[in-house]
C-alpha cells in the first residue's frame, strides 16, 4: 500500500514481496488437498516432476522402490543377535533405524502430494516388500522351528 492508502497494483502482481522482502513467485502447479489423477504435479522436491510425462513415471518408479526397500530393512537383521560388539550392533541397529525411518517419512511425504499415481505407487511398493521380504522371514521362522515369539522376523 502507498502512504494515501490505495493499493500499488489494480491487478494482482506475478511476484509478490512479503513481510521479510523476498520475493515470491506463483506457483504454476496446484496444490491439491484432495486426491487428484494426472502426471503434472511436484512430489518432494520443487518442480518434480513438473509436466514432463517421463519424469512423473520415474517418480512413481521412485516411490515404488522406496517403500519395497522400507519394507525389506523392517524385517531384515544385519546383526546378529549376541554379538561380541554390542556397542558397535548397536550403533548399526541405531543407523538402520534413522533410515528406514528417513525414508518412510520420505514415502508419507510423496503420499501428501495428493496424486492417486503416487499414493497407488506407495501402496503396492510396500505390499510386495511384505509379501516378499516378511512372508518369506514369516515362513523361514516357522519351517526352523526357532519358536520366535516374532511373526514377521527380527525388526531393526
Amino acid at each position: 500500500m502507498s502512504e494515501s492508502g490505495d493499493t500499488m497494483w489494480s491487478s494482482p502482481p506475478a511476484t509478490a514481496m512479503n513481510d521479510t522482502g523476498n520475493t515470491h513467485f506463483r506457483r504454476r502447479i496446484p496444490m491439491h488437498m484432495t486426491f487428484f489423477w494426472g502426471h503434472v504435479t511436484e512430489i518432494l522436491f520443487r518442480g518434480w516432476p513438473g509436466s514432463n510425462s517421463a519424469m512423473y513415471g520415474l517418480s512413481l518408479v521412485f516411490v515404488f522402490t522406496m517403500a519395497l526397500v522400507v519394507e525389506w530393512l523392517a524385517q531384515s537383521d544385519f546383526v546378529v543377535p549376541g554379538s561380541s560388539a554390542d556397542l558397535t550392533a548397536s550403533v548399526l541397529r541405531t543407523l538402520l533405524h534413522t533410515v528406514r525411518s528417513g525414508m518412510s517419512y520420505l514415502v508419507m511425504l510423496a503420499v501428501m502430494s495428493f496424486n492417486g499415481g503416487i499414493f497407488i505407487a506407495a501402496i503396492c511398493g510396500h505390499t510386495i516388500g511384505f509379501f516378499v521380504f516378511r512372508t518369506r522371514a514369516l515362513l523361514r521362522t516357522v519351517h526352523s522351528g526357532s519358536g520366535s515369539d516374532r511373526p514377521y522376523g527380527h525388526a531393526i
